[in-house]
């Protein structure tokens, strides 16, 4: 997947007398993601625009589970749950080398914890019928011990296990963008949708979109505009109709990344009731304790939205009630944030759904948002389906549950760090081979070898060191002080690859260092 290739074809239909687009895409995240490749997949011509990096936004910022969502259910929302639980099936059976089992302990400290939890996950169970990953059981004192040793055992008196999937979300997506332009579709990062087009009778029948490294604008005509842009989604409505009244409303989650030794399991931890009426989680990911999330009301979105002090101190003191060992400020390697595009509704955002809605506003623009990472397969298949509908396009059914994702490889645990690459991983460790210099880590904190960033660069279209630190890696999310430490290892490297000088190394240096301070805690 090379952005150069990717440009071209953009341009090449550019030209008036071009065949427009079935469908062009704004939003390069797991929605508009999503409908790239389930609409490339059926045949149609896909153009998708990304005014960023792939992922920049909420879909690199998940709590990393695919799941069915505990939570809705005690919400009564049992037509969500079902659909994402037979989604998380469909995504371990199409991505294996991204998408594993988990198992998830919910500790019992009074009497009344086992019945009643257990009772809600047999329901758990029976709602994932043929695609469920487990049996849930009840555990003895011992037998949650030996789950989760690093469970405060003080007046604890048993649990209840359940199985879930856990995952790589902005791995998952870069490999969704591979399976689209391997089915035709053009995917071009940092290039940004500036206006929409209109046809004589005002109907949106295409974009203008500009290259963020040259400058050239693109002409981009398309029989449907699928506006997926998660929590920006009424920012791009209103470049049509500026009075058009908004459909979503933002929360942020924050995300703790401690050491491993904070968890010594391969076991997750689940708090299914927090002060806040949200379900706290401590999970095994990458070597690492990852501890989430929080329910914070956000005004506006932002790029980069930071941590406030209440949601770090919340965290902490949540985990600490049920970890044996308090952890502190100072134990955090890094927090990230992530906002979540809600549909708008009555209510604290807490108990908003996690449905998708799909809009059509009078001008024709198609809007996707709202809905969950799990069920993205399935939003975008709603999606294409009123595309089809909407731009009178022709008629084909959808491929994508049946569809592996690029990377498909089964036991991939095998290759250790590079798992998560499937299929890609041979030509990476070839790389290795090929100079001692690639096969070595670029810090002794994380697994991360110079081959990785030479990948990113030719085949992933790695553009910055935040790209390749961020999200084609993801050393920023698991260790901020680690990332800085590599990021100018990490610009020579992509410097030699982009063709780039010195001083571009010096500023991606400076630029990802200066990003990477919001990740740590002080």
């Amino acid at each position: 997947m090379r952005r150069e290739e990717m440009l071209a074809k953009l341009r090449e239909r550019s030209r008036p007398d071009a065949i427009p687009w079935d469908i062009a895409v704004i939003g390069g995240g797991a929605t508009g993601m999503g409908v790239a490749v389930d609409a490339a997949s059926r045949g149609l011509s896909v153009a998708l625009v990304e005014a960023h990096d792939f992922g920049k936004g909420t879909s690199s910022r998940s709590t990393k589970l695919v799941h069915g969502g505990v939570r809705y259910l005690e919400q009564g929302n049992v037509p969500l749950v079902m659909s994402a639980l037979k989604e998380r099936g469909l995504l371990r059976q199409n991505a294996p080398h991204l998408v594993r089992d988990l198992a998830f302990v919910v500790p019992n400290y009074s009497w009344w914890e086992a019945p009643f939890y257990g009772i809600g996950l047999k329901l758990y169970d029976l709602l994932a019928g043929k695609y469920g990953f487990g049996a849930s059981k009840l555990l003895s004192r011992e037998e949650t011990l030996e789950r989760l040793p690093s469970l405060e055992p003080e007046e604890l008196r048993g649990g209840v296990i359940y199985y879930d999937g856990q995952f790589d979300d902005a791995r998952l997506l870069v490999h969704l963008a591979m399976t689209a332009a391997e089915h035709g579709a053009a995917v071009v990062n940092y290039c940004a949708a500036e206006r929409l087009l209109r046809d004589a009778d005002g109907y949106i029948n295409g974009l203008a979109a500009r290259d963020g490294e040259t400058g050239e604008e693109f002409i981009i005509r398309a029989r449907v505009v699928v506006n997926a842009t998660g929590v920006f989604t009424d920012t791009v409505r209103k470049m049509v109709d500026p009075d058009a009244e908004e459909l979503v409303v933002t929360s942020q989650g924050i995300h703790l990344v401690f050491d491993r030794s904070f968890l010594k399991a391969e076991s997750a931890l689940m708090v299914p009731r927090t002060s806040d009426g949200r379900v706290l989680f401590v999970i095994p990911w990458h070597g690492h304790a990852v501890a989430g999330t929080t329910d914070t009301p956000v005004d506006a979105p932002e790029l980069e939205p930071r941590a406030l002090d209440e949601e770090i101190e919340f965290i902490l003191e949540t985990a600490g009630r049920y970890l044996s060992r308090q952890p502190t400020r100072a134990d955090v390697l890094s927090v990230y944030v992530g906002l979540r595009p809600l549909v708008k509704g009555d209510g604290k955002t807490s108990a908003l759904s996690r449905d998708h809605l799909i809009h059509v506003d009078p001008s024709g623009l198609l809007t996707i948002t709202g809905g969950k990472w799990t069920t993205y397969r399935h939003m975008a298949e709603d999606c294409v389906d009123h595309a089809i509908t909407l731009g009178r396009l022709n008629e084909a059914p959808c491929a994508t549950k049946m569809l592996h994702i690029h990377g498909y490889m089964e036991n991939a645990e095998d290759l250790g760090s590079l798992a998560v690459y499937g299929a890609d991983a041979t030509a990476i460790q070839a790389l290795a081979a090929s100079d001692a210099q690639l096969a070595k880590q670029l810090h002794p904190a994380l697994p991360v070898i110079g081959a990785e960033i030479v990948w990113a660069a030719r085949e992933e279209m790695s553009r910055t060191v935040e790209d390749a630190l961020a999200r084609r890696t993801r050393a920023l999310f698991l260790n901020a002080k680690a990332a800085m430490e590599m990021a100018r290892p990490a610009a020579e490297l992509l410097a030699a690859e982009l063709g780039r000088d010195a001083a571009w190394i010096e500023e991606q240096t400076v630029a990802f260092c200066r990003l990477a301070e919001q990740y740590r805690v002080s």
